[in-house]
């Protein structure tokens, strides 16, 4: 692997048809690294997992994934990593230990029913080995996909929207699984839409309609944005919102609920703008706040140039 790097890739690009629908795309994830890659649907987080994983040939552009070309050696990729989807492809009338087996089969795993076992231990999921798949909550469900997906010792996870329709605490406790495997050596890439999940990734990317927008730890997103943001609480702010919009400094207005955040990198007409614009409403009140990476996601979809097209 070059210089620690699991996934480098450079310059990957494909169409489905018309639609080019990733552009261009680097990226490098290494060793022991949560990286989080973050877009909306139709961004092309999923198409770019499926080359880097030697899934779906690009088009254009090359790199490596576990230091195996991902144009001629995606045989010896697949063996290496551990895919989970968003969708559960398990069978629903096995239990959990049968459809643990049924996967170390499939991958020839050595001394399966101590591998079985072994999962079913680190998952927490022992207590209900017996318990039929179609029978689990959502967050069961994400349990046993990702016990399979370590099964045959993976080096690299690729974990597409592994949390989509789980309640909030067994997200949680996935991500703290996550964390014990990676401070163990394993590399894990998720894609997510959740804004605190890219925050508990050490680096992480965003994609919008094809093109990768930024990359880095969360800090460095941000910084490199320069962007200032003031909260502005008060009564009938989205008739604010729509008044503040094109003053100057204002870049960005944004609702909260009961929250309007406005941003701006020049500092100083933003606030002049902002403390004119509320200091004679009853009631308003305006406070200094950090941009948030949601800020700088928002900002980013904005100033993209418009493309013709989405992605999958």
């Amino acid at each position: 692997m070059s210089e620690g790097f699991v996934i480098d890739v450079q310059s990957l690009n494909k169409h489905f048809g018309d639609k080019h629908v990733v552009k261009g795309v680097s990226l490098q994830v290494r060793r022991g690294e949560i990286f989080g890659f973050l877009g909306p649907n139709g961004s092309g987080k999923t198409t770019t997992i499926r080359m880097m994983c030697g899934l779906l040939t690009p088009d254009s552009g090359s790199g490596t994934c576990l230091g195996y070309d991902i144009r001629r050696d995606s045989v010896q990729i697949k063996r290496r990593v551990g895919y989970m989807t968003q969708r559960f492809s398990f069978w629903e009338d096995l239990t959990i230990r049968e459809n643990l087996d049924f996967v170390a089969r499939m991958y020839g795993v050595r001394d399966r029913r101590g591998r079985v076992n072994e999962a079913l231990s680190n998952l927490g999921l022992s207590a209900r080995a017996n318990q039929l798949a179609g029978t689990l909550s959502g967050g069961w469900k994400q349990r046993l996909a990702l016990a399979a997906c370590l099964l045959h010792g993976p080096d690299l996870l690729l974990l597409d929207e592994p949390t989509a329709g789980v309640d909030p605490a067994a997200r949680r406790d996935f991500w703290e699984e996550l964390h014990r495997l990676s401070a163990g050596g394993l590399s894990v890439l998720v894609s997510t839409h959740y804004m605190d999940e890219a925050e508990r990734c050490h680096k992480l990317a965003y994609i919008f309609n094809g093109v990768l927008l930024a990359q880095g730890t969360s800090t460095d997103v941000i910084a490199k944005q320069g962007l200032c943001t003031w909260v502005i609480y008060g009564d009938r702010l989205s008739e604010l919102s729509e008044t503040l919009r094109g003053r100057e400094g204002v870049e960005q207005t944004v609702l909260f609920g009961t929250r309007l955040h406005v941003s701006g990198r020049d500092c100083a007409a933003l606030e002049r703008t902002l403390r004119a614009a509320t200091g004679e409403i009853a009631g308003c009140r305006l406070e200094r706040d950090e941009t948030t990476l949601e800020d700088v996601f928002i900002y980013l979809m904005k100033q993209a140039p418009e493309r013709n097209g989405g992605a999958q």
